[in-house]
């Protein structure tokens, strides 16, 4: 059987999870690229292909109809905005996922950020090294309110590490963990409690039809007058058109982000024109630690179902 993998650096920082299907004898046919397949590289492959560990890329009904052997793609990550899990199902393909495994890398990248924004330490690095001696003062996070927008496992994570700052901490979501908000001190308050309140509004939402560009000019114009924005999510939860306008005019003052609409990106963006913008290319959830778990999870889900077992964190 061959296996897919389309998540890069497979044998590099996967080892667990690769051995686990060289050990069934299953032919692994890795991502040489080192970024998304392309549809036109997946329809050239995927004829006889029967289960994909998953990146970013594209896998919807045009590629499934010239997959005619797969059985199963196991998400390397949580978010599966990319696959088309209707289309799937109609073809009996069994969606998997790894959820919880990257929340604490991701939660510290969020904090890095978060530090990284309010010190300025990117843009100062940078004067630095050009000679420049200036001395901008700061807020501490103590004085500061940050409203996670979501509050799943990287928020709760984040909330974890944040919490010995001392920021007041809040945060909305669909559906509510009030103990465990209590526990870590979070208030649980409405969407537009986030907006009008915080000083900082870190995103943990998932990408749907009701969160795509949910930040936008309209929900920015709600929000604190030098507000900061962080996003670890989707890239197409904010608008960056609309954000770069309001970073322009101030109203947001920094905007951190791992994530963007457009991957890899334009840096010819509107965005990149701000020494208070900072871009990490999406590599948030990149730990050892969690891509040697993330392997051996994924690696478990795609045996499964080749074996005719049900599988953990089945989607569809």
């Amino acid at each position: 059987m061959k296996i897919l993998v389309t998540a890069t650096n497979y044998s590099k920082y996967c080892q667990a999870g690769k051995k686990m299907l060289e050990e069934k004898n299953y032919e692994i046919i890795e991502n040489p690229h080192g970024r998304p397949y392309t549809y036109n590289e997946l329809k050239d492959i995927v004829c006889d292909i029967e289960g994909v560990i998953a990146g970013v890329d594209t896998w919807d009904e045009s590629i499934f109809k010239e997959a005619g052997k797969l059985k199963v793609i196991a998400r390397f990550g949580v978010g599966v905005d990319n696959i088309d899990l209707k289309a799937a199902e109609k073809h009996g393909i069994v969606v998997c996922n790894a959820p919880g495994i990257n929340s604490s890398a991701v939660a510290e990248h969020t904090v890095a950020l978060i530090l990284s924004l309010l010190r300025r330490i990117p843009d100062l690095n940078e004067k630095v090294r050009k000679g420049e001696w200036i001395r901008p003062m700061f807020h501490e996070l103590k004085t500061q309110t940050i409203g996670f927008l979501g509050f799943g496992a990287v928020a709760k994570n984040a909330a974890v590490r944040l919490k010995n700052f001392g920021p007041a901490m809040l945060a909305y979501d669909k559906y509510p963990d009030h103990k465990t908000a209590e526990e870590l001190g979070v208030k649980m308050v409405s969407l537009e409690d986030i907006f009008s309140q915080s000083d900082i509004i870190s995103i943990h939402l998932p990408s749907t039809p009701e969160t795509e560009q949910l930040i936008d000019q309209k929900t920015i114009q709600k929000m604190k007058q030098g507000v900061y924005l962080i996003n670890t999510a989707r890239g197409n939860i904010v608008k960056e058109k609309d954000a770069a306008e309001a970073m322009k005019s101030g109203k947001i003052a920094g905007f951190a982000t791992d994530v963007f609409e457009q991957e890899p990106i334009d840096i010819n963006g509107p965005l990149f024109q701000f020494d208070n913008y900072i871009a990490t290319p999406h590599v948030a959830a990149e730990t050892y630690e969690n891509c040697e778990t993330t392997s051996e999870v994924t690696a478990k889900e795609i045996i499964d179902v080749l074996e005719k077992r049900a599988p953990d964190n089945r989607l569809v």
